[in-house]
C-alpha cells in the first residue's frame, strides 16, 4: 500500500501539471506574487482577485500603500511584482519623469472623475466667478479641465488633450476661479467652493455618491480607466498572465457590479 501511494501521488501531479500546462498556467503552481495597491476600492477590487487566482495557482499578497507615489517605484526596483492602483495617463507621466521601466498588461476599471456641489442644483446655476476647485497634480488636473470642458464650461486650446492645465483655458465664459488643491483635499473643499471636481476613490470615501450626487460625471469612454502595471522584464512572464485573467474574471466584474452600485466601471 505504502509504495502504491507513492505511484500514485507524483502521478496525480504530473496529471495536474499536465493539465494546467495546456492552460498555460503550470509555471504559476503554487507562486506568490506581491500586488501594490492604494486603499479603498483598489485594495477591495484586489482582494477579490485573491481567490480566483489562488484557484488557478496563483498566491496574490496584496500590499496596501497609503502613498500611492511610492508604488511605481517599488514595483519598478522589484520590491512588487505588479501593482494596479493608477490610470494609463498617470502611468505615462510617470514613465517620463522617472524613467520607470513599466508596462501595462491589462486595463481594469474606471474611477469615473465627477463634479459636486453643495451651492447649485445645476451646472447652469454656477454663478459668474464661481469658486471650483480641481486635483493639482499634472494627469487629474488636466483631466478635471476636460470634464469641465464636457459641461460647457469653458473651452481649452486644441491639441493638449489631457496635458492641458489652467494656463491653457482658451474661454471661460463664467470666469470661473480654478482652485487647484492636492486630489485628498478637493472633498474637503466642497463647503467653501461652488463646484469641485474629485476623484472617485475620494469621493466615495466621503460618503459622496457619484450616480447620484454628481453634476457632471466621466461617460465609459474615457481614457481614464486604471490597469495592471509590471516590469516590462515581467510582461510575457506565466504569473502575469494568471494575474490578468484572474483580474478580468466574471468573478471580479460581478464583485465590481454588486460593490459599486455602477460607481466604479468594469472595463472587460
Amino acid at each position: 500500500m505504502r509504495m502504491a501511494k507513492i505511484v500514485r501521488v507524483p502521478a496525480l501531479r504530473v496529471a495536474l501539471a499536465g493539465a494546467l500546462l495546456v492552460l498555460g498556467l503550470g509555471p504559476c503552481l503554487a507562486q506568490t506574487i506581491r500586488l501594490g495597491v492604494t486603499p479603498g476600492p483598489h485594495a477591495q477590487i484586489a482582494e477579490a482577485v485573491v481567490p480566483v487566482a489562488r484557484a488557478q495557482g496563483l498566491e496574490v499578497k496584496v500590499i496596501e500603500f497609503s502613498d500611492g507615489t511610492l508604488i511605481n517605484a517599488a514595483t519598478n526596483e522589484g520590491e512588487l511584482e505588479a501593482n494596479a492602483f493608477q490610470h494609463g495617463p498617470y502611468l505615462e507621466g510617470q514613465i517620463k519623469d522617472r524613467g520607470y521601466d513599466l508596462v501595462s498588461i491589462a486595463k481594469t476599471v474606471l474611477l469615473p472623475m465627477a463634479a459636486y456641489s453643495k451651492r447649485v442644483a445645476a451646472l447652469g446655476d454656477l454663478p459668474q466667478k464661481a469658486k471650483v476647485s480641481i486635483p493639482n497634480d499634472p494627469t487629474n488636473g488636466g483631466r478635471a479641465l476636460k470634464l469641465l470642458e464636457a459641461g460647457g464650461l469653458l473651452t481649452l486650446k486644441p491639441g493638449l488633450g489631457f496635458a492641458s492645465t489652467v494656463f491653457d483655458i482658451d474661454s471661460n465664459p463664467k470666469n470661473l476661479r480654478i482652485l487647484e488643491l492636492e486630489a485628498t483635499q478637493v472633498p474637503r473643499s466642497l463647503d467653501d467652493v461652488d463646484l469641485a471636481v474629485i476623484n472617485t476613490n475620494y469621493a466615495l470615501a466621503t460618503g459622496l455618491d457619484p450616480l447620484r450626487d454628481s453634476l457632471l460625471r466621466e461617460g465609459d469612454l474615457s481614457q481614464y480607466f486604471c490597469l495592471i502595471a509590471v516590469r516590462r522584464q515581467d510582461a510575457d512572464q506565466p504569473w502575469a498572465k494568471v494575474l490578468r485573467q484572474s483580474f478580468l474574471s466574471p468573478e471580479v466584474k460581478a464583485f465590481v457590479a454588486t460593490t459599486f452600485h455602477g460607481n466604479i466601471l468594469a472595463g472587460w
